[in-house]
């Protein structure tokens, strides 16, 4: 069965992949409201309402109604200087704009994880990744859709050396650990938001990659 989402409230819309899936969003016909809060100014659409400030403060302020949400934030050790800081992020301000998106209305939240997420990893990133998505399961979604890319392809504003020299390698690696493109990510996600299976999916990365082509 299928949906079309047109009131969408979008978390990390001026990073790698939330830039692109904005750019998807706002092209669909169908999408009559983008509420896509953020640091900075992105570019002015009749369709784009667009908070400025830190996504923590805003989150009481924002208003529906809101039919689906797609969380695209993330960070890493490196740029958030200390574990405590980037489970504030990957974790903490993950959690809240999903309650926040549930209050406004939203029945189908998409959220981007990562491969290899689990609770019980002994990979301080892949545990926090884990236990993000152990507490959004709690929250009883009526639609929940819990995607896990390998590592982003993309020219990304801030420089990240790790990623950068990975790239190459992680293009040929075999199944869902290749790399893939945020592009396609940007369309895997619309393509499952357009989709109605009540409960909680979890989409690998090679699966993202055949629904992205």
């Amino acid at each position: 069965m299928y949906l079309t989402p047109q009131h969408i409230l979008l978390a990390g819309a001026s990073g790698l992949t939330g830039e692109h899936l904005l750019d998807r969003l706002l092209s669909e016909p169908t999408v009559a409201r983008v509420l896509a809060p953020s640091r900075r100014a992105l570019a002015e659409h009749p369709h784009l309402d667009n908070p400025l400030g830190e996504l923590l403060d805003l989150l009481p302020q924002l208003n529906g109604p809101i039919d689906t949400a797609f969380c695209c934030l993330g960070t890493t050790l490196k740029q958030a200087g200390s574990q405590e800081a980037f489970r504030a992020v990957d974790h903490d301000l993950v959690l809240a704009f999903a309650r926040r998106a549930r209050e406004l209305g939203a029945r189908h939240l998409l959220v981007i994880s990562a491969l290899g997420a689990d609770p019980a990893s002994a990979v301080f990133y892949n545990r926090v990744k884990g236990e993000m998505e152990q507490a959004l399961r709690a929250m009883d979604w009526p639609q929940l859709t819990i995607v896990r890319p390998s590592l982003l392809l993309g020219a990304r504003q801030e420089f990240r050396l790790g990623e950068r020299l990975a790239a190459p390698f992680m293009r040929w690696l075999p199944g869902k650990y290749r790399g893939i493109k945020a592009t396609v990510l940007a369309r895997a996600l619309w393509r499952l938001a357009l989709e109605e299976n009540n409960g909680i999916r979890v989409i690998e990365s090679g699966q993202l990659r055949r629904l992205g082509r």
